[in-house]
């Protein structure tokens, strides 16, 4: 890719000044006359718009972050000045700017500054990864990782606190396990925990323990907040530079925004003035804590930078997270069967919050895996709708979301389209929870397991993102488990049910569109189109014909965001 001074004076002189442009059959009419030069043209390469009136195009211009053409190269000429960015990509393809539909952007940052376990091996590749880190830090501190799953090690089984204790006795050890919903934590940890035989795990929460009864030093949901309070809150600069670098991440993988995910309402403020000093170079839209729903409530939505930034939902949790069996189930998990999971709500106050964010027009973005947790969301969301009809709402349709929708009964997905909840799916889960789910859940309930078609064909729109650091946070395997339904080395059996895949098109949209869409900002996000602003993801090669392996060797080339280049690889 290359970015060129401006087009020859000839080429700007072979058509009129006076004359809007169009780019002939398939073009989009210029808003504005020629004369008014584009601050920046995209030519060179494919390009996927995301948009039906004109799928595809040969050129884009953009004039103060908003799109001003789309159509032929011919057509663009006219619109080179002599201050226009001309964009070459030598081939490379441009879509609309890819957005993470549910990210942790804090984590991201985080992961780059604490022990990363993603990739871990087997319980020995663990303890020799905790034995390092441990070397470098002073005897009796904290000693935080994140990032491991038990799914292929070869050990069979999840860590225990023995096995952190040989590898660092005198560190308190706290290791997460990549869903966020489980950790495994050495004795030491645990006597600072206060967390012994005796403990009582407490609602939504499970201590795992032998057959001695004692702590085994696995943690599920809320019975990890003593060992998590050892950690601590990253404060202040260091926690402001930590978004930033999270940020900084997404950009370079192509991404230009994310659905930010319970948030601390307390970090507004700091996220804001973090856009307003030019250190968040995407978009963020910010569901925050549950706890902050009255203030958000009094105004909503919060929007800073013209709108870098948005705040106008609440993130809330029905269940756990399938892997460590805290997904909430209708039946008891088949390879254990004394288990249905955790509830992490209850209805009482679920009601409560939700009908106050129907009148206040606050969105509710809900964590629902288990085929449960999805029927009581939905349960719920529709006993919320009846008592508060549409003309007492601040937003007729209010666009809340199911966060995850990983098993669903097929007789409730239709329940999605009557009440307009959008599912928001992280495809990557699928692709690894498929090596696990069959075990967990028998074959009769894969049929609504992670079921992107029937939903799309529901009459549904799906929000897709990655649910970073949860998994990798790359559009590029995102886009392609959409598409391939397979792991990363190809993997694929009937139980993955192939027949759920999605097409290129639809992926297409998971990440532009309907994100856009699903934070009420369709008019302004998500297509490349007139009027709309100039967020843009480059990838080297175009996704949307390569074969399905080829989708994960491309390399992100540049993103854009408002017509402002805010990362290169050239």
């Amino acid at each position: 890719m290359r970015l060129l001074p401006v087009l020859a004076a000839a080429a700007i002189a072979a058509c009129s000044p006076s004359e809007p442009q169009t780019s002939g059959e398939t073009g989009t009419t210029a808003e504005a006359p020629a004369t008014e030069y584009a601050t920046m043209i995209v030519r060179g390469g494919p390009i996927h718009t995301a948009d039906d009136a004109v799928p595809t195009a040969e050129a884009v211009a953009v004039r103060d972050g908003r799109i001003v053409y789309v159509g032929d190269e011919a057509g663009v000429e006219a619109l080179a000045g002599p201050e226009t960015e001309i964009v070459e990509l030598d081939g490379a393809a441009l879509y609309p700017g890819f957005t993470d539909a549910h990210v942790h952007v804090l984590g991201v940052g985080s992961r780059e500054r604490t022990l990363n376990l993603e990739g871990t091996e087997s319980i020995t590749d663990l303890q020799d990864r905790v034995r390092a880190a441990a070397a470098e830090l002073p005897e009796g501190s904290v000693l935080y990782g994140r990032g491991w799953i038990e799914t292929h090690w070869p050990e069979g089984r999840f860590p225990n606190r023995e096995d952190l204790d040989a590898a660092a006795p005198d560190h308190a050890v706290v290791l997460t396990r990549a869903d966020g919903h489980a950790l495994v934590a050495n004795s030491l940890a645990l006597e600072r925990a206060g967390i012994t035989a005796d403990s009582i795990a407490p609602e939504g929460g499970d201590i795992l323990r032998d057959e001695a009864g004692e702590p085994t030093g696995m943690l599920i949901d809320t019975a990890m907040y003593p060992a998590n309070a050892l950690v601590g809150d990253l404060e202040g600069a260091e926690r402001a530079d930590t978004y930033a670098e999270g940020a900084s991440v997404m950009a370079s993988l192509g991404w230009t925004g994310g659905h930010d995910m319970s948030v601390p309402y307390s970090d507004v403020a700091m996220i804001e003035g973090l856009a307003e000093e030019d250190r968040l170079p995407i978009r963020v839209y910010v569901s925050v804590n549950p706890d902050g729903l009255a203030e958000l409530a009094r105004a909503t939505p919060r929007i800073a930078d013209d709108g870098r930034v948005i705040t106008r939902a609440v993130k809330m949790y029905m269940d756990g997270a399938l892997g460590s069996r805290g997904a909430a189930l209708l039946e008891p998990y088949s390879d254990a069967p004394s288990n249905q999971g955790l509830m992490l709500s209850n209805e009482d106050e679920t009601l409560s919050a939700f009908t106050e964010a129907l009148r206040a027009g606050v969105q509710m973005n809900v964590h629902a895996i288990g085929d449960r947790g999805n029927r009581l969301l939905l349960d719920w969301v529709e006993a919320a709708y009846a008592a508060v009809p549409p003309e007492e709402r601040a937003i007729e349709n209010p666009r809340w979301r199911d966060e995850h929708t990983q098993i669903v009964d097929p007789a409730d997905i239709p329940r999605f389209t009557e009440l307009g909840v959008i599912p928001s799916m992280q495809p990557s889960h699928a692709i690894g929870d498929l090596f696990f789910a069959p075990d967990r859940l028998g074959e009769e309930r894969l049929d609504g397991a992670y079921a992107w078609r029937d939903l799309i064909d529901s009459g549904v729109v799906i929000a897709g993102g990655s649910d970073a650091p949860v998994e990798r946070g790359d559009p590029r395997i995102e886009f392609y488990a959409a598409v391939a339904r397979r792991a990363l080395d190809g993997t694929q059996t009937e139980e993955w049910h192939p027949d759920q895949a999605v097409t290129r098109q639809e992926a297409l949209r998971m990440f532009t569109a309907w994100p856009a869409y699903a934070s009420f900002r369709e008019d302004e996000l998500g297509r490349i189109a007139v009027g709309l602003r100039a967020d843009f993801t480059v990838f080297s090669e175009d996704i949307m014909t390569i074969p399905e392996e080829d989708i994960l060797t491309v390399e992100p080339v540049m993103t854009i965001v408002d017509g402002e280049v805010v990362y290169s690889a050239r």
